[in-house]
């Protein structure tokens, strides 16, 4: 058995707008998983600070012994002047910050190194979710994967134990319903509804960034405080009161214009609204796929607190990722949350 010194080690990172993902492997089995706040679009330092933060925790993942394998959203931030641009940059500073071993996920163009980005930036522009159903297809034959981030929300079939999904590019996703631009931290209230119920009646909604769906599953008590990592939209508080506040603009009011119980309400109105389209167009999906009415929904992503109503919904069963790819233990549960970078770690190890 090799000493800890002499391990097999891969990190696998998921370079998101908003989030640094990552996940250590050792010795083919996961011992850690974790995300840090990034938001890129306000420049690579931000990237910096979330891997420096990754190296204070796995300082053995960079004591040259260690593979570094990456996969991206982040080439869609408008830091870059087109997704070739972002692949090519996020490549290249991940390649000077990560070390010689790092290649990237590219699909069907396999691991690529970091000067091969710019020729094959199409097919490691935001293939994360790919890297994710691509695991979780060598585990399952058949299934709807189902990953409800902080800011999207991917949908995808698993066939015959494959990747069986109509769209590659996010364009291509967003026309097959296979991308959903919602997530359950990030997203702003507007875009989820025109009128919401409240006191009796339905109300227009202002198109304003007062508040976002983390005020919502906040209020809730879904959404878990370690997942909620970003500012509020107002940059106060996260306790009730504050979160109530933000709520009670949306629609022209102040906190004192209802009780507990009437901002609660609204907040499931806002959650129902959220839910009907995900469900809406997750029946899109599994009807353009050829699944079998038993293959089940496996749900990841820090929303995958709504599992159970959207496979009740659908009909179908459901269970956690991490369950469906077998990891267990303390890292199980982050390991929902950073699915694809836990996926490109483990495929990595694997080959």
């Amino acid at each position: 058995m090799p000493t800890p010194e002499h391990s097999r080690r891969v990190i696998g990172w998921d370079v998101g707008g908003a989030h640094l993902k990552g996940c250590l492997v050792e010795d083919g089995t996961v011992r850690d998983v974790a995300q840090w706040p990034s938001p890129l679009w306000q420049g690579l330092s931000h990237l910096d600070a979330a891997l420096a933060q990754a190296r204070a925790r796995w300082p053995q993942g960079w004591d040259g012994t260690a593979r570094h394998v990456a996969t991206m959203t982040g080439e869609m931030v408008d830091l870059f002047p087109t997704r070739a641009v972002g692949v090519a940059r996020l490549a290249s500073h991940l390649g000077e910050r990560l070390g010689p071993s790092l290649r990237l996920y590219g699909g069907g163009d396999g691991w690529l190194q970091p000067h091969e980005a710019p020729r094959h930036w199409a097919s490691i522009a935001s293939a994360n979710w790919r890297a994710a159903a691509q695991l979780l297809a060598a585990h399952i034959g058949d299934a709807l994967l189902v990953d409800i981030g902080s800011t999207t929300t991917d949908l995808v079939a698993v066939h015959d134990g494959r990747v069986a999904a109509h769209g590659a590019s996010d364009a291509e996703r967003l026309a097959s319903g296979e991308l959903v631009y919602q997530g359950v931290v990030r997203t702003p209230l507007c875009a989820l509804a025109r009128r919401v119920p409240f006191g009796g009646r339905e109300v227009n909604v202002m198109n304003e960034f007062f508040a976002t769906t983390a005020d919502v599953y906040r209020l809730t008590r879904e959404l878990e405080p370690a997942h909620d990592q970003h500012p509020a939209a107002d940059g106060a508080g996260k306790d009730d009161t504050a979160t109530r506040r933000r709520l009670a603009r949306m629609i022209g009011c102040d906190v004192h214009d209802a009780d507990d119980d009437g901002w609660l309400a609204l907040a499931r109105a806002w959650r129902a609204e959220q839910l009907g389209e995900i469900l809406g167009q997750l029946r899109r999906v599994a009807a353009a796929s050829t699944l079998p009415a038993h293959a089940p929904l496996v749900m990841a992503g820090c929303g995958a607190f709504l599992g159970a109503e959207l496979a009740a919904g659908l009909g179908r069963s459901w269970m956690r990722y991490a369950q469906a790819v077998q990891v267990d233990g303390a890292a199980a549960r982050w390991a929902d949350v950073c699915a694809p970078a836990l996926a490109v770690a483990l495929l990595a190890d694997r080959r």
